[in-house]
């Protein structure tokens, strides 16, 4: 924030709403007059101390010395950094350049990540299978682009938690803080607190009445191509992000990892679709289990690893056929019968006999 900020954000509000310009005389006018208002409503129906008390409460759990804005921390202040109506604390600055920053990151983030590995990694022999979807990459795509700004959106509240000091993010690594001993347990710690969270998460968006109104539009991928990894109703989306965004406001957490974590979340997102089999392990929640739950819907619903699936009887192990690297057309049509055949009775208890979805021709 702070960054971009310094390079471009200061710049950008200076000229666009400057201290002095008439945006600034007109808010200023008719705040000083809401404020007089405001003060004679609570003196007069005794709400002031209440007030006070509850501002007091609050603010006795914000880490004032995390609280973005207030100076310059890792940059020097910019030459614009004063000018601007909308100072860097301002909520409405700091959600108007969240929504920027982070909508382009996603986008950046997801179409890099899935275009790489749709060039070096994607098994494409998928193309073939009776289930793909037609146009499906672009289906995808479309899905996923229209997506994040609304997810980012509603991720916003947190983002300005975190930025106002009321959430466990540091950034100094000492004693005081734990030191890299910390930063070290932090990382599995994160792994497995969101884990937990999303399982439960993903399982209640696959109780009937969500799935078809929040879920099901993410299973329109039968079988899936790297980007079909952001491509999610957005309030689905959001639900299954919220585990990374509650950890740190219970946890500590440095914002360096926390920066790390979530861009690793993303590659992982990515890989888990992308159909490439590499291992057939039992405690890692890798591409073969997730293929295996949207296959099947009801099984599988763990993001790193296979405990809570394990705990909650939802496991099902990928079948052995996954990881043969022989090119054996008949082996993989008949491997592709049966998942069908399988699929179809899953689908048709879930989603009911009537599909929506636009198949290709199979493939001689």
């Amino acid at each position: 924030m702070e960054i971009s900020d310094y390079f471009l954000f200061d710049a950008f509000y200076a000229s666009v709403l400057p201290k002095d310009g008439a945006v600034a005389e007109f808010f200023t006018k008719n705040a000083g007059a809401s404020n007089n208002l405001n003060s004679s409503i609570a003196y007069t129906s005794n709400y002031a101390s209440q007030l006070s008390a509850v501002t007091s409460f609050f603010d006795s759990m914000r880490n004032k010395d995390e609280i973005y804005g207030l100076g310059p921390n890792l940059l020097p202040a910019s030459k614009y950094m004063n000018d601007s109506f909308l100072p860097r604390s301002s909520t409405i600055r700091e959600f108007i350049t969240m929504f920027i920053i982070t909508t382009i990151f996603g986008w950046v983030l997801y179409l890099g990540v899935a275009t790489f590995s749709y060039f070096f990694m994607f098994d494409k022999k998928i193309f073939n299978h009776p289930r793909y979807l037609k146009n499906q990459i672009w289906l995808e795509i479309h899905r996923g682009i229209t997506a994040i700004p609304t997810m980012v959106s509603l991720t916003i509240p947190f983002f300005l938690l975190e930025l106002n000091g009321y959430s466990k993010l540091y950034m100094k690594v000492d004693e005081s803080t734990g030191g890299w001993k910390a930063i070290l347990f932090q990382i599995p710690q994160f792994i497995l607190f969101t884990d937990c969270g999303i399982y439960f998460i993903h399982r209640w968006l696959h109780w009937p009445s969500v799935y078809k109104r929040l879920h099901k539009p993410h299973h329109k991928w039968i079988v899936c191509t790297p980007f079909a990894s952001h491509a999610f109703h957005p309030v689905d989306g959001w639900a299954q992000s919220l585990p990374y965004h509650i950890y740190p406001l219970i946890f500590p957490l440095n914002k360096v990892s926390y920066l790390g974590l979530f861009t690793f979340v993303n590659f992982w997102t990515v890989m888990i679709h992308d159909g490439q089999y590499l291992s057939n392990d039992p405690v890692v929640n890798g591409t073969a289990n997730h293929t295996i739950h949207h296959l099947y819907f009801n099984y599988n619903y763990g993001q790193f690893t296979t405990l809570w699936d394990r705990l909650g009887g939802s496991y099902r192990r990928p079948d052995d056929s996954l990881f043969d690297k022989e090119d054996d057309k008949k082996k993989t049509k008949k491997m592709w019968k049966d998942q069908v055949g399988e699929m179809e009775v899953i689908r048709n208890e879930l989603e009911g006999k009537s599909d929506d979805r636009e198949y290709i021709e199979e493939k001689n």
